[in-house]
C-alpha cells in the first residue's frame, strides 16, 4: 500500500457519461485500479488497505491528481469526473483551488471541465462548510456533482444546501426499470425535483438498451453503464453502436404497466357508519327502542369501556323479539345473551383490501352481521357486509382496468397512456384490435375453465409475434387484445397470429366438434344455434403523425375496423388512411 502510493502507480479506466438528447459523450468519470494482477487491482481493496494504513486522504490526492494526468495522455474529450470524499474537497479549497487547477492547467485541461463527485461513505457532518469550499472551488470554474442520490447517504437535503450542479441517481433505481413502474414514477418525481432546482441528472447503472429507452423517454438528462460503455483503460472515443441505435431512434419505450394509485377513501373508514353502542348489561327492551329509533341501522355494537365485545344484528334481534312472549320473558335480560361474542373488527385506518379473505372465508356470518369499526381498538361504528362486497368489486373492477386478472397484461387506462405518448411523439404506429369470433358460446358450452384456457392462448401468441422493446401488448377485455406496433413488419405479425390461433385452437375442441367444423351452443338471445370453430379477428389502423386528435380516436377507429374483421373470410382489416388532423406538435419530454 505505502509503494502503491510512494511511488504513484496506480492505473485509471474511464467510463463514457452519454448526454442523452444529443447521443454523444459528455464526458468520462475516472475509476481507480492498482497494477494488473495485484491483490490491490481493486479499488475498494486499495481504498480498505489505505485507511488501515492510515493514508486514505493521501491516497485520495494522489488518485486525484494522476487521473488528470492520465485523462489528459489519452486526449479525450469531454468533461472528466473525479471521485472526491468531503474532506478532500474542503482541502483543495484551502488554498482556492489552487493545486487541483494548476494540476488540470499543466497537463492541457480547463479547469471548467473538472467535475467533482461528492462520494460519501460516511454521512456529511459539516454541510455549510463542504458548501463554501464548493463555493470557492466553483468561482474556479469547477463543477460539483452529487453522486448516489438516492442510496441512504446522497440526501435531499445535501442536494438542496449544496446546489450541485450535476446530480447522479444510484443504480439501484435503475435496475429492472423497464418492468417496475414503482421505479418509473420514482425517476420521474427525482426528474421533476431536477426540474425545479435546475439541476441535470445523471442516471447510473444501465445495462440494458430497454432501460436506456425508458429513461430517454421519460427526459433523463445523461446517462451511465455498461449499455452505452465499459470502464477501460484506452476507451473508445464514442457510445457503443446499441446505445447509439436507441438513442438516435424515433420510437417510443413501453413502459411497464402501471397500477391503481392507492387512495386515502380507500381504507375501511370510507364503510363506517357512526352507529351508537350499548354495554352488556343493557336491557333488551333498550336495544330494541335504540333499533326503532335508528332505523336504517343494520347492527349495533357492544362494548365494554369503549372496547368492542360483541355485535348485535338488527335483523335477527327483532325476528326474535317479534315472536310470541319474547319481549315478557326477555325484555329486561341484558343484551349479552343476544350478541355475536365474536365480532369482526377493523381498523377504521386499515386497507380494504385487507378484508378481501372475509369475502372468501367458509363463516359467512360476517357478510350478513356486518363488523365492527375500531380506532386504535376503540369501537368507532359499524359496517355492513354489502358495503364491503360492492367497494372490493369497485377496487378489482379499478384494478382490471390497470391490468387484466387473467393475463396480467395492461388494461384500458395503461393502453390509452401509450396511445397518448405515441401520438405526442408524432411516430407512425399500428393499433390493431383482436377479438375472438364465437367467444361467449365456446364459453357456454365448454365452462370457464377452458374458455380461460382459450383467452392465454390469444394472450401468448400476441405475446410471442411482439417485440417486448417497441410493442405495447394490452388486454382490454374478456377476450379483446389491442396491440400498439412499432414494429415495421407489423402486418406480417398480425397474419402470423391470426394463422397461429386458428390452428392451435382446435386443440381446445373436443372431437365430435372438430368434425363438425362446429358446435352447438346457446347464441346472445337464449336460442339454440350451430357456430364455427373460434378463431381469431383484428382490425388495423395505421396512424401516421396528425391523423387522430386523441388516444378516444384512435380506440374507436380501431374497435371499428375490427368488427368489419370479424365479418371478412379472412379474420383482417386494415381500415383505409383517413384524412391528416392538423394538431398541436407535442414535444416528448
Amino acid at each position: 500500500m505505502h509503494a502503491l502510493v510512494d511511488e504513484r502507480a496506480l492505473e485509471f479506466a474511464f467510463q463514457p457519461i452519454a448526454d442523452v438528447s444529443h447521443a454523444s459523450v459528455y464526458g468520462y468519470e475516472a475509476l481507480m485500479r492498482g497494477p494488473a494482477g495485484s491483490r490491490l487491482r481493486s479499488p475498494d481493496e486499495i481504498l480498505r488497505a489505505a485507511r488501515a494504513a492510515g493514508r486514505l486522504a493521501e491516497l485520495e490526492r494522489i488518485a486525484c491528481l494522476t487521473a488528470i494526468d492520465a485523462f489528459a495522455r489519452q486526449r479525450l474529450k469531454g468533461k472528466l469526473f473525479l471521485n472526491l470524499s468531503a474532506p478532500l474537497i474542503e482541502h483543495f479549497a484551502r488554498d482556492n483551488g489552487a493545486e487541483l487547477v494548476g494540476r488540470a492547467e499543466a497537463a492541457g485541461i480547463a479547469p471548467v471541465r473538472l467535475v467533482l463527485e461528492l462520494t460519501e461513505h460516511e454521512r456529511v457532518e459539516d454541510v455549510d462548510g463542504l458548501h463554501a469550499a464548493m463555493t470557492t472551488l466553483c468561482a474556479a470554474g469547477i463543477t460539483l456533482a452529487l453522486d448516489d442520490f438516492g442510496d441512504g447517504r446522497s440526501s435531499l437535503r445535501l442536494w438542496v444546501q449544496l446546489r450541485p450542479q450535476i446530480v447522479k441517481l444510484d443504480k439501484f433505481f435503475v435496475q429492472g426499470l423497464d418492468s417496475d413502474i414503482r421505479k418509473v414514477e420514482v425517476i420521474r418525481g427525482v426528474l421533476r425535483l431536477a426540474e425545479v432546482l435546475g439541476t441535470p441528472l445523471v442516471a447510473e447503472g444501465i445495462e440494458d438498451p430497454v432501460q436506456l429507452a425508458v429513461l430517454r423517454d421519460l427526459g433523463c438528462h445523461y446517462a451511465q453503464g455498461y449499455c452505452l460503455g465499459r470502464p477501460a483503460q484506452f476507451p473508445e472515443p464514442g457510445l457503443l453502436p446499441a446505445a447509439l441505435a436507441v438513442l438516435r431512434s424515433d420510437k417510443v419505450s413501453v413502459l411497464p404497466a402501471s397500477s391503481p394509485q392507492p387512495r386515502f377513501d380507500h381504507s375501511v373508514d370510507r364503510l363506517r357508519v357512526a352507529a351508537p353502542s350499548v354495554v352488556p348489561q343493557t336491557a333488551s327492551s333498550e336495544l330494541m327502542r335504540l333499533f326503532i329509533a335508528n332505523p336504517d341501522l343494520h347492527a349495533i355494537g357492544v362494548v365494554d369501556r369503549d372496547r368492542p365485545v360483541g355485535l348485535v344484528n338488527r335483523r335477527d334481534f327483532i325476528e326474535a323479539y317479534a315472536q310470541p312472549y319474547h319481549r315478557e320473558l326477555y325484555g329486561k335480560r341484558p343484551v349479552a345473551e343476544f350478541m355475536n361474542a365474536d365480532p369482526l373488527c377493523a381498523e377504521r385506518s386499515a386497507p380494504l383490501q385487507s378484508l378481501v379473505n372475509v369475502l372468501a372465508g367458509e363463516d359467512q356470518r360476517y357478510l350478513q352481521d356486518g363488523f365492527i369499526v375500531t380506532d386504535e381498538g376503540r369501537y368507532a361504528g359499524v359496517a355492513t357486509g354489502e358495503s364491503l362486497v360492492r367497494a372490493v368489486t369497485e377496487l378489482r373492477i379499478e384494478a382490471a382496468r390497470h391490468a387484466n386478472p387473467l393475463t396480467l397484461l395492461p388494461g384500458n387506462i395503461p393502453v390509452t397512456e401509450h396511445i397518448g405518448r405515441l401520438l405526442d411523439a408524432r411516430v407512425p404506429f399500428a393499433a390493431c384490435y383482436f377479438d375472438l369470433n364465437n367467444f361467449k358460446p365456446y364459453n357456454d358450452l365448454y365452462g370457464y375453465w377452458r374458455g380461460d384456457e382459450m383467452i392465454k392462448l390469444a394472450a401468448k401468441l400476441v405475446l410471442a409475434h411482439s417485440d417486448r422493446k417497441h410493442d405495447f401488448v394490452g388486454h382490454v377485455g374478456g377476450d379483446d387484445f389491442v396491440v400498439l406496433f412499432q414494429s415495421e413488419d407489423w402486418a406480417a405479425r398480425c397474419r402470423a397470429i391470426v394463422h397461429e390461433f386458428n390452428r392451435d385452437a382446435h386443440a381446445l375442441f373436443d372431437t365430435r366438434e372438430l368434425e363438425s367444423g362446429g358446435f352447438n351452443s346457446e347464441d346472445r338471445r337464449g336460442f339454440a344455434a350451430f357456430f364455427p370453430l373460434t378463431t381469431i379477428a383484428v382490425g388495423q389502423v395505421h396512424v401516421v403523425s396528425g391523423q387522430f386528435r386523441d388516444a378516444e380516436d384512435v380506440a374507436s377507429a380501431a374497435a371499428e375496423a375490427k368488427k368489419i374483421a370479424k365479418r371478412s373470410r379472412t379474420g383482417i382489416h386494415l381500415a383505409p388512411t383517413a384524412q391528416v388532423i392538423p394538431r398541436l406538435h407535442v414535444v416528448r419530454s
